[in-house]
């Protein structure tokens, strides 16, 4: 009796994914050549995520700039063959001279996106003070480094287009849903403090820089459907999970000129979880 239920899910859960695959193949047709000529930064590009932002942007018509930690992430990066896509090994996010060195030999910027972070879970009686100072640097430290080097690179695109009209720029962070709803973060103390770190580092310097037309936000999003996860959590409800691609698409409007007046906005991204 059991077996029929399931399978009119499973059907169900397949016509939505179709669906899904339907409305953003639509959703990249109307955003085609939207950063025509702007140049973005995403960290962590490399990732599941950072791949789909890439690829989003690239469709767009960005010329996308990615640092890389380890150059062994690139045997499974797929735009690592592709000359719009500036790939450079050996930067460490952490440190802020490697940072500023990074940032320093790109040009004038119109976005950037900080999905590089890590993550780690234990009760807090296992959590050491190396444990929490790791969250932090992995996450708040790489966030707020970039965002720093970012906005000077995105004021320097204006000056240099100002004849044009050019103005402002865009960046979006990548907090968690722990940021916005700390009780779901028990069990991993130091991440959730790490990612609402992220979340209130977006709303203050959007604010602080409101007034030059660099609109800042954050995603926050539940945990998403990536083979990982799924290998991790074999018995969760994978349909209900937000999909890396809808979760890109997200970040991809928020980053663009499109996006004309949301700034400070940390945007839930759970899908159906």
């Amino acid at each position: 009796m059991m077996g029929k239920p399931r399978e009119a899910s499973r059907a169900a859960g397949a016509a939505a994914d179709a669906a899904d695959a339907a409305r953003l193949a639509g959703y990249t047709a109307d955003m085609a050549g939207t950063f025509d000529g702007l140049d973005a930064v995403v960290t962590g590009g490399t990732g599941a995520l950072g791949s789909a932002v890439v690829a989003r942007l690239r469709a767009a018509g960005s010329r996308v700039h990615v640092p890389c930690f380890d150059a062994a992430e690139l045997e499974r990066f797929e735009h690592a063959g592709d000359a719009g896509v500036n790939i450079v090994t050996g930067i460490d996010l952490r440190d802020e001279n490697a940072v500023e060195k990074y940032f320093a030999d790109l040009p004038g910027l119109f976005a950037l996106v900080n999905v590089a972070g890590g993550f780690a879970m234990a009760p807090i009686a296992s959590t050491t003070g190396a444990d929490f100072e790791h969250m932090m640097a992995m996450n708040a430290r790489t966030c707020f480094l970039c965002c720093r080097e970012g906005v000077k690179k995105i004021r320097a695109h204006a000056r240099e287009n100002e004849a044009r009209g050019a103005k402002g720029g865009r960046i979006v962070n990548v907090a968690a849903r722990p940021a916005l709803e700390p009780r779901t973060g028990a069990g991993m103390v130091a991440y959730t403090t790490s990612k609402a770190a992220v979340a209130a580092l977006t709303i203050a310097l959007a604010e602080e820089v409101a007034g030059e037309d660099i609109l800042i936000n954050a995603v926050a999003p539940s945990i998403m459907d990536t083979p990982a996860n799924r290998s991790a959590m074999p018995k969760a409800d994978h349909a209900a999970w937000p999909k890396v691609d809808d979760v890109a698409a997200t970040i991809e409007f928020l980053a663009s000129p499109g996006n004309a007046v949301t700034r400070g906005g940390i945007v839930p991204v759970y899908g159906r979880s």
